[in-house]
């Protein structure tokens, strides 16, 4: 973990509600959470306790109905939408348990996709996301689709998209989900080289016990709360 004693993210007394009146469901219910610079957290919990909505909350995909919700020393409740675009293109790296790709892109335009959003000259962009495919194995692939790929394979393409800027925030959605052991344990290994490496931040949501390892933290969630945040090694 880092040692710098910077805060990536503080979450305070956080609440979501989806609807209203009787169909209204309480997703966060006073999130408390710290998360240092370099450091890797995981959230786990049963499936509908929260996590998701948590980690779209702290990337700025959705606004939280009270507290407050920092990432480093920014609230993305007092940006504009157009700032708020702007922030999360430059400064935060995504990987859906959907992936999310766009199916008429290859798999090196896909992940050129942030770069080209930052204003980088397509081919500079290219060149660089052809960088990051190789580096989640995906050498010789470039050109696939993603229809040409396999799941686990358009997984590595969503990675390499969320490292390709180098953003100081990384959330993740069950990364792990659709790889191999030996595959999954390469890219725990290049997520947390790159994510925890220069004041930067990485959450990840995981039901996967075989990369707990990989964690800093980890944050177990259950009914919209944090009940408690361990070391990794601990017992949860």
């Amino acid at each position: 973990m880092g040692n710098n004693g910077n805060i990536a993210i503080r979450c305070q007394g956080v609440t979501k509600t989806y609807g209203s009146g009787d169909a209204a469901v309480r997703a966060l219910r006073g999130i408390d959470l710290e998360v240092q610079a370099g450091e890797l957290m995981m959230l786990v919990g049963p499936s509908g306790c929260g996590k998701t909505t948590l980690i779209s909350v702290i990337a700025g995909i959705l606004d939280h109905d009270g507290g407050d919700c920092h990432v480093f020393d920014n609230d993305f409740t007092a940006m504009g939408a157009r700032e708020r675009v702007q922030y999360r293109g430059k400064n935060i790296g995504f990987v859906f348990q959907a992936f999310n790709l766009l199916p008429p892109l290859t798999a090196a335009e896909n992940v050129a996709v942030p770069l080209l959003v930052n204003g980088v000259k397509r081919r500079a962009a290219l060149d660089r996301a052809r960088e990051c495919l190789d580096r989640v194995g995906l050498k010789g692939r470039e050109h696939s689709l993603p229809a040409q790929l396999s799941g686990g394979q358009q997984q590595r393409v969503a990675i390499a998209r969320a490292l390709v800027h180098e953003p100081k925030l990384i959330v993740c959605d069950e990364p792990t989900s659709a790889l191999d052991h030996s595959t999954g344990h390469k890219v725990m290994e290049l997520l947390r080289d790159v994510a925890v490496g220069r004041d930067r931040a990485l959450v990840i949501v995981t039901h996967d016990a075989r990369i707990f390892e990989f964690a800093d933290r980890i944050a177990k969630m259950d009914d919209g709360h944090i009940e408690k945040v361990v070391d990794s090694h601990a017992e949860l």
